[in-house]
């Protein structure tokens, strides 16, 4: 009789494990981008997180890379519709890329879940170049703005925009900046580190590594105030008027039930919310600028008006 028990309470604590593990939904995340970069970066993270977290059984993550994001996008979202166990992550440089390339897929197509980081643009140059200051930098444009090629992520993304902001800001006709495209952070930085380019734009985690090596130098950060991590001045501080701060989501399939989303989205709030993520945060410097739900959505339709005015202003949109 008591082996009879011991088996019933055993098999009952199997099934329970085995209900629960049933709950832990499996994802496979979209990173439309080559390996090295943000959305890369992001996506990985996800994937760590949620696997160790407990907010997803397994997690897998593929790279989808062009235009901008906008090759992932438009792939995913004929691809997943109404699958709820696929997602993708975009940002400030996916809604800069579906204006400049006249996408007819746009984040109107998918589920947008939840913003997830903000981090501040660097500008950076290999520590080799004789540039020393982003004085020096603005200077060279000043004189011929041709000759200094900016080696960043797509065309009509954040890092594109902020050059063109600071081209403008300078008195510089932002028409004429050499702004030459990488759809990968690691290509980017080969570039930079090889003197191939001038200088070098990305989000700040992205240089810190080779800064804190010796190996670049951070000449501006594109934000109102200091960011952690480097003690590299503002641009505003350096007397140019420019803010900006790069944002990173996610979005999850179209054609969700109500159901499907919410049961979504309180995965990815779990995964914000975990010890884990926040470690992941500091550790990469990003800002933990979470957003989800109805407020999200009202800050997104703000985000595309907002950066459609940008583009149209600095020539990238007509």
């Amino acid at each position: 009789m008591k082996h009879t028990l011991l088996g019933a309470a055993f098999a009952a604590a199997f099934a329970m494990s085995a209900t629960g593990a049933a709950f832990a939904a499996d994802y496979t995340i979209i990173a439309p981008a080559a390996p090295g970069g943000g959305w890369d970066s992001t996506a990985r993270a996800m994937q760590d997180v949620m696997q160790s977290e407990g907010s997803a059984g397994s997690v897998q993550v593929q790279n989808v890379p062009g235009a901008g994001g906008t090759v992932g996008l438009a792939q995913f979202a004929q691809a997943a519709a109404g699958d709820p166990n696929q997602l993708i992550v975009g940002g400030y440089v996916m809604v800069g890329a579906i204006l400049t390339n006249a996408s007819p897929v746009s984040l109107a197509d998918v589920t947008p879940i939840a913003r997830l980081t903000g981090e501040a643009v660097g500008i950076a140059v290999s520590a080799s170049s004789p540039i020393q200051t982003i004085g020096e930098l603005v200077d060279r444009m000043k004189a011929d703005p041709g000759s200094v090629s900016w080696a960043g992520g797509s065309a009509g993304g954040v890092d594109h925009i902020t050059v063109g902001l600071l081209a403008k800001a300078a008195g510089v006709d932002p028409t004429k900046i050499n702004y030459v495209a990488f759809s990968g952070g690691g290509e980017a930085l080969a570039a930079i580190l090889g003197n191939q380019v001038t200088v070098g734009i990305s989000g700040v985690g992205e240089f810190l590594p080779q800064v804190e090596a010796g190996t670049m130098r951070m000449l501006a950060v594109s934000t109102a105030e200091k960011w952690a991590g480097t003690d590299a001045p503002t641009l505003m501080e350096s007397g140019y008027d420019v803010n900006v701060q790069n944002w990173r989501m996610v979005a999850a399939a179209p054609g969700l039930t109500d159901e499907q989303k919410a049961a979504v989205t309180a995965d990815i709030d779990k995964m914000a919310k975990s010890e884990g993520w926040k470690k992941t945060l500091e550790a990469k410097g990003w800002a933990d600028t979470y957003l989800s739900g109805a407020d999200f959505d009202a800050q997104l339709a703000t985000e595309i008006e907002t950066t459609t005015a940008i583009l149209k202003d600095i020539g990238l949109v007509k």
